[in-house]
Order: structure tokens, then C-alpha cells, then sequence
């Protein structure tokens, strides 16, 4: 029998034995998490939770996301990809926190730690190495380089930092621009300017806030400017972009935001819809949105919306939740966003002007309870995704492989996960997603990816809070 009718024969099995052997919760009678968890979940995770049929539970390594949050919904709502039944008609939401306080006691009691980052991996094409190159970093969500021997770090608190020589200075740029850092807001993505060598121009997307706005919660939204470095400071600041206030909202949450330029001169920057759906689908608001512009801030002319008077020129697309990732193609020039979903439906998609990408009218996720977003997957007008991801692996920071160091790998998408904590690879040929890898698992919730001038792979790393380094050492396919 396959895992797949084995853990679902297991979910009859377990709905039969908590109705019949007086396992149903009521008032009278509550079971513990222990004997729910012998009944329910030992079959396949082991009556010890060392694993069998399905992962150990108590050895500190979490696949599918490590919150309480993510182990909870994984249990009601199933994962579908790995043969994982849903219980929400089998255990209430009561017997599943029961459970899982015994499985968490059972770690605790275990003496289990998280494994260190390995020093090395393999994928189907190369041995990596993979290297420390900074710790001790504070919440980093970015990085790019400015040459071969220098690159800037972002920390969410609102630090920027300097790499340099592969050693981290001790003390972060002086000058930055103040950033709300509350909720998922504070200094987020750094994009240096392709002509760097020659403008000195460094791009910053932060949360912004209204400090002089009336009410106890002032209203934030994303914002972007450019500056340079002298002395180990910033300075000569532009803000080259900053929503209308009156358009600025008191959530906390997603910002987006990434910023990239193509190869006509276009600078894109995502803002995610800040919680608010319905704003993603209003063309009136800068949120839910992808926007072009010039690198100093002025609206190109054809841009999809410019001649509306009732849309802002900025927006490019439309319909996007929140959009952490943004890459060019080497060779097409497309731009590719990622954007997370709720519980389910991360997308990958291709940008295309005055687009609508569908959030919320279309999806396939749902809330984070259950609910239904939209009853609707499709409808006419609206983009389908390249790739959608069910259940949701968090997708964040994405880069295209373009070093003479991966020859293997040209043109590949590496996709960074939060919840998953894993980078993936995929095969694109044609605007389509042929083949996905996943490279590296467990290593921290991967924040962004970004290849150094020397062709190796940099990863921002949360929790730890780190930024690795890959290097080949070997190709898999050529005779040791």
C-alpha cells in the first residue's frame, strides 16, 4: 500500500477510534494529547515520535514550518503534496493544541536542539560548500553588492550594513532614513544601482510612517529612495517614491517589498496590499500593487494607467497580495515576482503591463481559518499564476542564476522560503516552470538570494539571523 492510502486509511481509522472509543471531546471526558496522539498520529510519526511512515517529531527539525501556528494548521488542513490527511473533522482545535503540548513537552524532555547548518550539500548538478559569512545580524532581509568585495545588508530594525572583505563591520551605516519597524515593517529591500561605478546610487525600500498624523496609530506605507555612501554614511538622499498620505494605512503588515531594474532602465518595486484584500484590486491605491517608474523617480510615459485619472500613474500590475520577490530573466529581460498567499496559493508569475493578477477575486488559497477567500480560481481578465504553491511555502527573496560558476544552473530561478526554510531551483524554459529542486532545507527561513560578482550564491538566513555563502566544489555530472 502507498503512503497515500496508508495515511488516509489512517485518518478513517482515527475518526472511527475518537468517535467510538470515547475520544470525542465533551465536557465530561477530555483525553490527553498523549492518547489522542497513540490513536491518532502514531501510525505514521512513531509511537515514540522517532518517525516511520512519516517524520520524527521530537528531533528539533521542523519540514513544513516550526511555529505552533504552522504545526496547527498542518494538522487540521492536512498537507496534500506529502500524503498528509487534514483532521478538522476528526480533532477539534482543542484536542490538536493538546497534542501538540505533548509533542512539544516530548521535544523539550528529549533534549533535541536544532542541527547545526551544514558545511556542505548536494543537489542533482553540484557539491556546494556552504560557508558563515555573517552572524550576529538582527532581523536581516536583504543584500546585494555593490562590487566584488562589498555588500550591503538591510536589518528590518532599520540598520544597513557593510560587507566587506567577507568580514562584517562592527558598526552600520550612519544616516539611514528612520523606519517604522513594528509588525512586519522596518528597513527592507537594498537594489544597487546597475551603474553603480559609475552614480553611486544605492535604492532603499522601507515602511514609512506619518509621525505628524493625528490619532494614537499613525498610518504607514511603503517607501522608496536612493542615496550614496560616503564615510560610511548615507547621504544625498531622493525620495523617489512615496504614495499619496491620505492613501497610507494603520496595518502592519505586508509592505512587499522588492525593487529591481530591467534592461531598458525601468526601476519596478512591489508593495503588498497590506492586509487590506480589496485594495489589491483598486487601481486608485498604491497597495496590491507592482509600480515602474525611472531610476530618479519620474513615471514613464507609457505606463498602463498614466492616461486614467482615476488610477496612479506608478501601478504597473494589479491584484497581488504581497510581493516579496522580484527577478529579472538574463536572457528574456521578464520580470518574475513571487508573492505569498494565504494558507495556500504562493504564486509565481511573469509581469506583464496593466495585468490583473487577481487577489482576492481569484485564488487558491484560503484564510488562515479556513474560510473561503473566493469561491472563484479563474475568471476572465484576470492572469492565472506560472506556478501556485499548495500549501504555501512562504515564498520571499528570488534570483535568476546567471555565473559562468553554475553552468548548469543559467537561467535557473532560485526561490527562497520562509515557512518551508528552503531554496529551491527551478527550470524555466519558455515562461514555463519545467523542474523544481529544492537545494538546501532547514538551514533558517531564507529571506532573499543574490550571486556575488564572483558567481557564488549568498543567502539571507532568519532565525539564525546569518547570511551564507554557496560555492561549487564539485560537478555531480562529470567523473570524480
Amino acid at each position: 500500500m502507498n503512503t497515500h492510502k496508508l495515511c488516509f486509511k489512517i485518518l478513517a481509522w482515527a475518526c472511527m477510534m475518537i468517535g467510538s472509543a470515547g475520544l470525542h471531546l465533551n465536557a465530561q471526558s477530555k483525553p490527553t494529547g498523549k492518547a489522542i496522539y497513540a490513536q491518532a498520529c502514531a501510525q505514521c510519526h512513531g509511537q515514540e515520535l522517532q518517525g516511520g511512515q512519516a517524520q520524527s517529531l521530537k528531533d528539533a527539525v521542523w519540514q513544513f514550518g516550526s511555529k505552533r501556528s504552522h504545526i496547527f494548521r498542518n494538522i487540521k488542513y492536512g498537507i496534500s503534496d506529502f500524503a498528509m490527511p487534514a483532521f478538522e473533522e476528526a480533532l477539534s482545535d482543542d484536542a490538536i493544541n493538546r497534542v501538540l503540548d505533548f509533542v512539544f513537552e516530548s521535544e523539550k524532555k528529549s533534549g533535541s536542539t536544532r542541527p547545526p547548518t551544514p558545511k556542505k550539500i548536494f543537489t542533482l548538478d553540484y557539491e556546494l560548500r556552504i560557508d558563515v559569512v555573517a552572524e550576529g545580524l538582527d532581523i536581516p532581509w536583504a543584500i546585494d553588492f555593490l562590487d566584488e568585495e562589498r555588500a550591503l545588508i538591510t536589518e528590518r530594525p532599520g540598520r544597513l550594513r557593510l560587507l566587506e572583505g567577507g568580514k562584517l563591520h562592527p558598526e552600520a551605516i550612519e544616516g539611514t532614513p528612520s523606519v517604522l519597524h513594528e509588525g512586519q515593517g522596518g528597513l527592507l529591500d537594498v537594489s544597487v544601482d546597475p551603474d553603480y561605478a559609475k552614480n553611486g546610487w544605492v535604492y532603499l525600500s522601507y515602511s514609512h510612517l506619518l509621525s505628524d498624523a493625528e490619532g494614537e496609530r499613525k498610518p504607514a506605507m511603503t517607501r522608496i529612495v536612493r542615496g550614496k555612501l560616503q564615510d560610511h554614511a548615507w547621504t544625498d538622499q531622493e525620495v523617489i517614491y512615496e504614495a499619496p498620505h491620505d492613501l497610507y494605512t494603520t496595518t502592519r503588515h505586508h509592505y512587499g517589498s522588492r525593487i529591481v531594474f530591467d534592461p531598458n532602465g525601468f526601476l519596478y518595486f512591489s508593495i503588498g496590499e497590506r492586509g487590506i484584500a480589496h485594495h489589491a484590486q483598486d487601481i486608485r491605491r498604491p497597495n496590491g500593487k507592482i509600480h515602474r517608474i525611472f531610476k530618479n523617480g519620474s513615471i514613464p510615459s507609457d505606463n498602463p494607467f498614466v492616461e486614467r485619472d482615476d488610477a496612479l500613474p506608478t501601478i504597473f500590475t494589479f491584484g497581488n497580495r504581497n510581493p516579496q520577490g522580484l527577478a529579472v530573466h538574463p536572457a528574456t529581460g521578464h520580470i518574475w515576482e513571487t508573492e505569498h498567499g494565504p494558507m495556500g496559493g504562493d504564486e509565481l508569475n511573469v509581469i506583464h503591463g496593466g495585468a490583473n493578477y487577481g487577489w482576492p477575486s481569484i485564488t487558491y488559497g484560503r484564510n488562515y481559518d479556513g474560510g473561503v477567500v473566493s469561491d472563484d480560481r479563474e475568471r476572465q481578465g484576470m492572469r492565472q499564476p506560472t506556478l501556485y504553491w499548495k500549501p504555501s511555502i512562504a515564498v520571499s527573496g528570488i534570483h535568476f542564476v546567471n555565473s559562468s560558476s553554475f553552468p548548469r544552473w543559467k537561467n535557473h530561478l532560485l526561490v527562497g522560503a520562509l515557512k518551508y526554510e528552503e531554496v529551491r531551483l527551478l527550470d524555466i524554459e519558455n515562461d514555463r516552470v519545467m523542474h523544481q529542486e529544492i537545494i538546501l532545507k532547514n538551514a533558517g527561513r531564507i529571506r532573499d538570494v543574490c550571486s556575488a560578482p564572483d558567481g557564488a550564491i549568498y543567502l539571507v538566513v532568519n532565525g539564525p539571523d546569518t547570511v551564507l555563502k554557496l560555492t561549487p566544489v564539485r560537478d555531480m555530472n562529470l567523473e570524480p
